[in-house]
């Protein structure tokens, strides 16, 4: 007893006159216990928050180098498909450009004047279409501000021209993903006309006059027309090489993160009713927010990789050969006062018909789809 008491007048001095101790001058030893619980306490806070900031330093540290190494593995790929897509892509719009110069494309629309007719279409509206069967819709939105058309003849043109529009390009981006070139040019033109008919029997007078009359006699020269050209050519390949890019990039920040999975994961009901493969869902969601001739790099790879397989793609190629594009496109011609139900609605419905009668087809050759 003594000797704690000894104790704790040491400790007492040692700390001087601290006024807690003088509250509690008959427990010195219980205020040293107190006072070395709180000292430990507050060390382990420390050390709590510590170790929180080293491990949040090392996850930000590992997040960086595993999102640098998806920039890294994705450079080479969007370079080598960029050029593949440019080799392609300028030649066919330089052509194009000529062909339209010299009237070819304004030739080849009289000819299919009275095709046009049976489906409800004045003849100056196959420009529009044969301009976007070999370029993009941009092009065609150009073509159809130069007509005077009704709104009913501009939605039936349009959603003509949304199933088929660059097949030049579109076209060869399929053919190296499982699908044969033939099939997609029939299958899609064959499809335009299809929603043409059908959009003529069921539409709805709508008499509002869009567009307007070109300047007879306006004629640009040659020199003015290849810069036109030129300018757009280099728009467009900056275009391509950003889009392509970034979207390699995303491609590989989603697989190294697992992403994918639950990114497909809520379509997956609407991937079965239109008859498409489970694998194919992330491709449908590029090609329908991307379009066809951007998104080939991501189709490539996933094709080429084996993470879907050939006849799984081919099934996809007929759905997405109908209905594609659907954010971009969708909107520019949406802008022009065209209904995005009559625009996405007919041609899902074309699109899963067709796919269903693919699939039937496959599946008596053999072929086995989940």
């Amino acid at each position: 007893m003594v000797a704690a008491l000894d104790l704790g007048s040491s400790a007492e001095r040692r700390v001087g006159s601290s006024p807690s101790i003088r509250t509690k001058p008959g427990k010195p030893g219980l205020f040293l216990l107190n006072h070395y619980h709180s000292s430990i306490s507050k060390l382990t806070m420390k050390a709590k928050f510590l170790a929180i900031a080293v491990n949040l330093k090392v996850f930000i540290y590992s997040f960086a180098e595993r999102i640098a190494e998806c920039f890294k593995q994705a450079f080479p790929k969007a370079l080598k498909t960029s050029l593949w897509i440019l080799k392609i892509t300028v030649p066919v719009s330089f052509v194009v450009s000529i062909l339209s110069y010299c009237g070819t494309l304004t030739l080849v629309s009289d000819i299919l004047t009275p095709v046009f007719q049976l489906i409800g279409l004045r003849g100056e509206a196959a420009i529009a279409f044969v301009t976007g069967v070999f370029l993009n819709i941009y092009s065609v939105i150009a073509v159809l501000s130069q007509l005077t058309l009704t709104l009913r003849e501009v939605t039936i043109i349009a959603v003509m021209s949304l199933i088929a529009h660059n097949l030049i390009v579109e076209t060869t981006v399929q053919s190296h993903t499982g699908s044969k070139a033939w099939h997609m040019v029939v299958l899609r033109l064959g499809m335009a006309f299809v929603a043409a008919f059908l959009l003529n029997l069921f539409l709805p007078p709508l008499d509002q006059v869009l567009g307007h009359t070109a300047i007879n006699g306006q004629t640009l020269s040659f020199a003015f027309h290849l810069k036109g050209w030129l300018f757009s050519a280099f728009k467009m390949i900056f275009k391509i090489i950003i889009l392509v890019f970034l979207l390699m990039v995303l491609q590989e920040i989603l697989r190294e993160f697992n992403l994918i999975k639950i990114l497909t994961a809520p379509i997956s009901p609407l991937m079965k009713t239109l008859g498409l493969p489970r694998s194919t869902s992330f491709l449908w969601i590029v090609a329908n927010t991307l379009g066809l001739a951007y998104g080939s790099a991501v189709m490539l790879e996933e094709v080429n990789q084996g993470r879907v397989k050939k006849s799984e793609a081919d099934l996809l190629n007929y759905h997405i050969a109908i209905s594609h594009s659907n954010l971009e496109d969708l909107l520019l011609v949406a802008a022009i006062g065209v209904s995005i139900p009559w625009m996405l609605g007919i041609r899902l419905i074309i699109a899963a018909v067709a796919v269903w009668v693919r699939r039937w087809y496959l599946t008596s050759l053999g072929e086995v789809f989940n």
